[in-house]
Order: structure tokens, then C-alpha cells, then sequence
């Protein structure tokens, strides 16, 4: 359910004799330009980034910083850091939903058991207590939500303090730069409509449960396949369908109980020069036209990947993009989403993120990969203000996509050399990789 993107070499830009209008013009590992063409200032947002902003967006005030990577220092203009003492998950533990834990309980346990492995077993009880997304990938699990809604509201009355953490992810042509994922509804099937039942579905079983906060994701990966991936036929011909029904999703959904982060990618997508700025454009332009929903808090990363939060050295198969890790990319994609009118907060994905760097021979390789771990565990306990939580928003153990070439949702990533094998299909269960997230897992259960 992942992407294709231009070789990174295609991606960096040239070097001019002074960087354009929102370019990047200074930071860690940068290498062109430190000055902007006329009208626009360099602007200091963190180590890793600056960037040329128009002139009347720049704030007064004005310091002295090393451009990061480049011998010289220069005046930059710094913005106000942004604060987060109104973060909406403060507070909250993600809600461990009965079905994550019922396939561990039903499947991984039984497994290690009769395989010996009974300290495997014992860990495998701690992960199916991690509170973690359930993901709505058929219009048959919306009724679900009402069984979370109410244990959740037990719980809470009982004394916790819980969030109901769901995944919106039933797009019509969906996942449409791979074949992994592709799911129920087509644009040429009445899929429109269909999906629109959808979302009014997921809103009125929201709506029974005004006392029960909810966290939802929205539709991963699609927004990010409009930034890149539009030269993929199926992907040009879907994206006014995604955009419009996004609008759509995000209008409904926009519930006094209700929290939205939309899907952006991550650092090895978005992150790279050439596709972050029209990445801000494209989301903050979304966010507006669907009348700037209070519930839309801001964009979720690394969603089903592997990347690291903060990396102390750039693992080599993210050359030569600056932004190696979620934290750089963040900090760098904020400003760009302010200065468009989106004032985006995040959530990071970290579940499959412990163990760096990871099996992948290139930064694109996404599919069941090798040499993965369980990540930090879900906390809004974060070290960056744009940063409201990390979450597991990934189901560990649930397979990215088949292995069997002869499948009809067969997609080469599946087969790679970095790709873990035999795989079943998307979404069903796949042991051996639970194993290696459980054995690899950082910090250890």
C-alpha cells in the first residue's frame, strides 16, 4: 500500500545563483544557495531547514545561526517555536482494541507454544495490551465501532482515561501506485456514493457516543500518491475523486469528539526537496477548501513504516535527502504548512520503527520489511511541540502484502530481497514477521 518516487538524484534540486521562492536556503547537510531572490528572506526553522519565505510573511525579529553544513553563518529570520499546551490527546492512552488483541491471543500465542517458544508467548500478552489503530478497511467494520465506543465509555466511567483510535481506509481505487492493498470500492462501481454511505456510517456511530473522545486517521497513503505519483494512471485519474471525497470525510467528520490527523507520508516521501513544498500546498489547499475543520488538528507520518524519530546518523539508504528521519521532516514540512494556512500539529506511527537502521536496500522499500522492531510505545510524552503523540497505528503482524507471484495483489516490493517471505496477503496475519517486530522490539516488552 506504499508508493513509487523519482530517483533521489532527480529529486535534489541544482544549485542557482540564489535559492527560489519557499526553496530551502540553509540547514544540516544542505549544500546550495544560503541566499534568497529578491523578496524573500531566509528563514531559520530548526537545524535541519531554513527556507526563502515571501518577505511580508517573514516575522521582525532577526538572529544570527550557522546554516548548518556550510562553512559560513548568515542573518536569519526565526519564527516563534510553536507550543502545544493545548494537544488534545494530553492526557489519553490509546484504547488496545479487542480485535489486534484477539488475533495475538488467537494466533501468535498458540503459535510460540507449540513451537517452544515460551517466553515469545509471555512478551507476545504485553503487545496485545499496547493500545493501537483499528483500521475501517471494509464498510463491514463500521459496525465494530460501537462495541469499541462502549467499552471505551465503561472504561472511562470505571476511571481511565481513554481515546478511541480508528483508521479511515476505504477510498474508492484505493492504493493506487501498488496493488497490495487495493481495496473493495472502485470509481467505476458506484464507488462514490458507497463511500460517502461510508463516512455518514462512521459519523453516526460517532455521534451515539458524544462522551467518547476519537482519534482518527485518515485515508493513508492517498494524499501523498497526488504529490508523487500522478504520472501512475490510476492515480491521475483518481485525484479528484480522493481530494473531493476527502473534503467530504473531513466535513462530516468534524465532531465536537473527534481529533483528525490526515495521512502525509513520511520522511523517505514527502521529505524530499522536491515534493514537500507542493505537499504543503496540496494539504493546507484541502484543509481550506473544506472550510479549515476545527476536528483537522494536522497530518500523521510514517504510517505502516520504518522510520527512525531522531536518527544520530543518516542511515544509508536515505541518502542524500536531509530530512533522514520523521523529526527533520516535521520540522521542516510545519513551517511550509503554516505559511500556507494549515497550522498542522502531528502524530508519528511508530510501531514498526525500533530496530535502525532496517533491512531496506532503498528507502522505498516498503513491503514486510527485514530487520524491523516494535517501536516507543504509544505516549503523548513527546520531545517536539509540533508533535502530539506517537502511536501504533500499524497492527504489528498484519502483513503488508503477499509474497505469492501468482496472486492478484501480487506487487514486486513484495517479492525484494529486503521483503520478509513466504507472506500471506494484505491484513492477514503473518507470524514470522510478528516474531521478528517482538524479538527486535525497542524498548524490549
Amino acid at each position: 500500500m506504499k508508493y513509487a518516487f523519482a530517483a533521489a538524484a532527480a529529486l535534489v534540486p541544482a544549485v542557482s545563483a540564489a535559492s527560489g521562492a519557499w526553496a530551502q536556503c540553509g540547514g544540516i547537510g544542505f549544500g546550495g544557495d544560503t541566499t534568497c531572490v529578491s523578496g524573500h528572506t531566509c528563514v531559520f526553522s530548526n537545524d535541519w531547514y531554513s527556507q526563502c519565505l515571501p518577505d511580508d510573511q517573514a516575522p521582525p525579529t532577526t538572529t544570527t545561526t550557522s546554516a548548518g553544513g556550510n562553512p559560513s553563518t548568515l542573518t536569519t529570520t526565526t519564527r516563534p517555536a510553536p507550543t502545544n499546551s493545548d494537544n488534545p490527546l494530553a492526557g489519553y492512552e490509546f484504547y488496545a482494541n479487542p480485535y489486534y488483541s484477539s488475533e495475538i491471543h488467537s494466533l501468535a500465542i498458540p503459535t510460540f507454544i507449540a513451537a517452544g517458544k515460551t517466553e515469545l508467548a509471555a512478551k507476545a500478552t504485553g503487545v496485545a495490551e499496547i493500545g493501537t489503530f483499528a483500521w475501517l478497511d471494509v464498510r463491514a467494520k463500521v459496525p465494530d465501532i460501537a462495541g469499541y465506543a462502549a467499552d471505551v465509555q465503561a472504561k472511562n466511567a470505571a476511571g481511565a482515561n481513554l481515546v478511541m483510535p480508528l483508521v479511515v481506509y476505504d477510498l474508492p481505487d484505493r492504493d493506487c501506485a501498488a496493488l497490495a492493498s487495493n481495496g473493495e470500492l472502485a470509481i467505476d462501481d458506484n464507488g462514490i456514493p458507497l463511500y460517502k454511505e461510508y463516512i455518514d456510517n462512521i459519523a453516526t456511530q460517532i455521534k451515539n457516543f458524544p462522551t467518547v473522545p476519537f482519534v482518527l486517521v485518515i485515508e493513508p497513503d492517498s494524499l501523498a500518491n497526488m504529490v508523487t505519483n500522478m504520472d501512475v494512471p490510476k492515480c491521475a485519474r483518481a485525484a479528484d475523486v480522493y481530494k473531493d471525497l476527502t473534503i467530504y470525510a473531513i466535513q462530516k467528520l468534524n465532531l465536537d469528539n473527534v481529533v483528525m490527523y490526515l495521512d502525509a507520508g513520511h520522511a523517505g516521501w514527502l521529505g524530499w526537496p522536491a515534493n514537500i513544498e507542493p505537499a504543503a500546498k496540496l494539504f493546507a489547499d484541502l484543509y481550506k477548501a473544506a472550510g479549515s475543520p476545527k476536528a483537522v488538528r494536522g497530518l500523521v507520518t510514517n504510517v505502516s513504516n520504518y522510520n527512525a524519530w531522531s536518527s544520530t546518523s543518516c542511515p544509508e539508504y536515505t541518502t542524500p535527502n536531509v530530512n533522514c528521519d520523521e523529526k527533520r521532516f516535521i520540522n521542516a514540512f510545519a513551517p511550509l504548512l503554516r505559511a500556507q494556512g494549515f497550522p498542522a500539529y502531528f502524530m508519528m506511527d511508530t510501531s514498526r520503527n525500533g530496530r535502525q537502521p532496517t533491512g531496506q536496500n532503498e528507502w522505498g522499500d516498503w513491503c514486510n520489511v527485514k530487520g524491523t522492531g516494535f517501536g516507543i510505545r504509544p505516549t503523548t510524552s513527546t520531545d517536539d511541540p509540533l508533535v502530539d503523540a506517537f502511536a501504533w497505528v500499524k497492527p504489528g503482524g498484519e502483513c503488508d502484502g503477499t509474497s505469492d507471484t501468482s496472486a492478484v495483489r501480487y506487487d514486486g516490493h513484495c517479492g525484494l530481497e529486503s521483503a520478509l517471505k513466504p507472506a500471506p496477503e494484505a491484513g492477514h496475519w503473518f507470524q514470522a514477521y510478528f516474531e521478528q517486530l517482538l524479538v527486535n522490539a525497542n524498548p524490549a516488552f
